[in-house]
C-alpha cells in the first residue's frame, strides 16, 4: 500500500503565497495556504459536525466554483468521498444518482439549494450545506468553516487505493454509472498530463467545463493542484468571456482544456477575427473526435488545438499530442501517455492491423477499479484490467493513435461500416469563409432504409450569414459526394435551430435519433 501526499499542504509550505485558484464568479483568490487552511477546517467540521467518515460520501451540486477543491481535498485529507452531480439533470435524474451513492452531505450554491433540500428529503440525506448562506436546516458554508478548528482534523492514512470521487457517466445511451476514482488515478493522470502539456508550478490554468465532469476537475485543474500551478475558475462557459479570458495578457492564461463544441463556439464570436493569444502555451481538446477545419480554423490563428483522449473511467488522460505533432499529425488523438498500455482489438477479438479498425482498450494505474454498485457493469466493461472504451480507433504506422467515433454511433449502411464523425468534418469544409461560416453546427445520424438497412441523415443548424440562408439540402448532398465513398453520402438532411448537449458539450445523439430518425 503506497500512501498518498497531502498536495495543498506541501504547496502551503513551499509556496504559501502562490494563488491557488481565482474565482472568476466570487471574485476570490485564494492562496495555498489560505486553502490548507480552509481544507483542514472543512475536514474537522465535516468529521465533528457531519458525521463524516472514510469512505462516507459528500456530494456538490454547484455551478464551477474554487469551493469545489476545498469539498475535494477536505475529503482527500478524510479518506471520504466526493460526489460531483451534474446539476442539468432533472430531479428524477439525480434522485436514482444520490439514491445510488447515499451521501451525508450535500454542497451545494444557493442556485441549488431548493433542489438540494429536495433530494435529501427524498434520498434521506441528513445534512445539506449552502456555500451563499443557510437558513432552517441548511446550513451556512463560511459559517461551518469559520467555527471549526483546523487542528482538530482528523488525518486519515489514506493510500493510492482510497477511493477519492464517484463520477457519474453522462448517461447518454442510459442509466449513468458512478465510476470510482481513487487518489492514485488523480495523481498518475497528474503525472501522465506532464510530458505532453508542459504543466508545472508556473502555469494559470482556465477551468472551462463543468467541474462534475472528469474534463473539468482533472484537465487541468487537479493536476495545476499537484505542480503548484493556479486556477482560474469559470462558473461557466461563455464564448465570449472564454475568448477574452485567452486572449488577456493580465489574466495571463497558459493552459485550458475544452471540447470541442467550445472551440467551434469562441471561433464564432467576432472577436476571434482579431484574436491573439499572448501567454497561451497549451489548448487541449477532447471530449469527442475535432473536425479537422475546426482544427484548421485554429491553426490558422497561429495556435494548434494539441488533441488528446481520455475517458471517466480512466482518471482521463489516455492518448495525447505533444504541440508538434499536432501539426504534423492533424486529427490524430496522440500518443500514449507514460504510464499506460493501449492497444486496438477487432470485433473477432483479435489485435488489429496498422490502419485497422477496432475498438481502443486501455490498461494502468489510471483505470478505474469498477463502477458504484456495479459488479456487472463492470466485468461488461474490464477484462484482466484491461478496460474496453467503446471508441472505435486505429493506430498508424508512426504509432499514432486516431479516435475514429464511438462504436455506438456508427451505423451500418449495405454492409459497411459509418463513422458519424468522417462525415461531420466533410460538412464543416463548408465553412471555407471562417468570417462568414454557412454552418453553427451538424451531427450525423444513421436512419432505417429499406435497401441498405441505414443510411446516413445529417442534421444541421445554419449559421446567420448569406452563406447560411443560401445552404440547402442539396449543396450539402452534393458537397459530400466530391469527397466521401457513395456509402457514407448522407441521403437526407435535416435542418434545425439547435444541436442538443450534455452538460459536457457531447453532441446528444441518442436525442437527435429519437426526435430525427424516423
Amino acid at each position: 500500500m503506497t500512501r498518498s501526499a497531502d498536495w495543498i499542504a506541501h504547496h502551503a509550505a513551499v509556496r504559501p503565497d502562490k494563488a491557488a485558484t481565482i474565482d472568476q464568479g466570487t471574485g476570490t483568490v485564494t492562496t495555498y495556504a489560505e486553502l490548507a487552511d480552509r481544507v483542514a477546517r472543512l475536514a474537522a467540521a465535516l468529521a465533528h459536525d457531519f458525521g463524516i467518515t472514510e469512505g462516507a460520501r459528500v456530494a456538490v451540486l454547484a455551478n464551477n466554483d474554487g469551493r469545489f477543491f476545498e469539498v475535494e481535498f477536505a475529503c482527500w485529507r478524510l479518506g471520504a468521498v466526493m460526489v460531483p452531480l451534474n446539476w442539468r439533470l432533472t430531479q428524477p435524474e439525480l434522485e436514482f444518482i444520490v439514491g445510488d451513492c447515499g451521501p451525508t452531505v450535500i454542497v451545494c450554491d444557493h442556485d441549488f439549494v431548493e433542489m438540494s433540500t429536495a433530494l435529501a428529503a427524498a434520498c434521506h440525506v441528513p445534512h445539506v450545506i449552502d456555500w451563499e448562506g443557510g437558513s432552517g436546516d441548511v446550513a451556512d458554508y463560511e459559517e461551518v468553516l469559520a467555527a471549526a478548528d483546523p487542528t482538530t482534523a482528523p488525518t486519515t492514512e489514506t493510500s493510492h487505493d482510497t477511493l477519492l470521487t464517484i463520477m457519474y457517466t453522462s448517461g447518454t445511451t442510459g442509466r449513468p454509472k458512478g465510476a470510482m476514482i481513487t487518489q492514485g488515478m488523480t495523481l498518475w493522470n497528474a503525472i501522465n498530463s506532464v510530458s505532453y502539456f508542459e504543466l508545472g508550478p508556473n502555469m494559470v490554468n482556465l477551468v472551462v467545463l463543468p467541474l462534475f465532469h472528469t474534463g473539468g476537475l482533472n484537465c487541468f485543474a487537479n493536476p495545476a493542484l499537484h505542480w503548484g500551478g493556479t486556477n482560474v475558475v469559470m462558473r461557466s462557459f461563455d464564448p465570449a468571456v472564454a475568448l477574452e479570458n485567452l486572449t488577456s495578457a493580465e489574466v495571463g492564461i497558459t493552459h485550458t482544456l475544452c471540447v470541442p463544441a467550445n472551440f467551434l463556439f469562441m471561433s464564432q464570436v467576432p472577436a476571434f477575427a482579431d484574436a491573439t493569444f499572448p501567454t497561451l502555451q497549451v489548448a487541449g481538446v477532447g471530449g469527442s473526435p475535432t473536425p479537422v477545419p475546426l482544427l484548421q480554423t485554429w491553426a490558422a490563428k497561429g495556435f494548434g488545438l494539441q488533441q488528446g483522449f481520455g475517458m471517466t473511467e480512466t482518471s482521463p488522460l489516455v492518448l495525447a499530442q505533444t504541440a508538434a505533432s499536432a501539426a504534423a499529425k492533424v486529427g490524430s488523438a496522440g500518443q500514449p501517455a507514460m504510464h499506460v498500455e493501449v492497444r486496438i482489438v477487432t470485433e473477432d477479438g483479435r489485435e488489429a492491423d496498422v490502419d485497422e479498425m477496432g475498438e481502443l482498450w486501455v490498461r494502468g494505474p489510471n483505470v478505474t477499479p469498477g463502477y458504484w454498485n456495479r459488479p456487472d457493469a463492470t466485468a461488461e466493461t474490464i477484462t484482466d484490467g484491461w478496460l474496453h472504451t467503446g471508441d472505435a480507433a486505429r493506430v498508424d504506422a508512426d504509432g499514432h493513435y486516431y479516435i475514429v467515433d464511438r462504436w455506438k454511433d456508427m451505423y451500418i449502411s449495405g454492409g459497411e461500416n459509418v463513422y458519424p464523425a468522417e462525415i461531420e468534418s466533410a460538412i464543416y469544409e463548408l465553412n471555407a469563409d471562417p468570417d462568414a461560416p454557412a454552418i453553427v453546427e451538424c451531427a450525423i445520424i444513421g436512419v432505417p432504409d429499406e435497401k441498405w438497412v441505414e443510411v446516413g441523415r445529417a442534421i444541421v443548424v445554419r449559421a446567420d450569414t448569406p452563406a447560411g440562408a443560401a445552404l440547402d439540402e442539396a449543396t450539402i448532398i452534393n458537397h459530400c459526394r466530391e469527397r466521401l465513398a457513395r456509402f457514407k453520402v448522407p441521403q437526407s438532411v435535416v435542418f434545425i435551430d439547435e444541436i442538443p448537449h450534455n452538460a459536457t458539450g457531447k453532441v446528444l445523439k441518442r436525442v437527435l435519433r429519437d426526435t430525427h430518425g424516423g
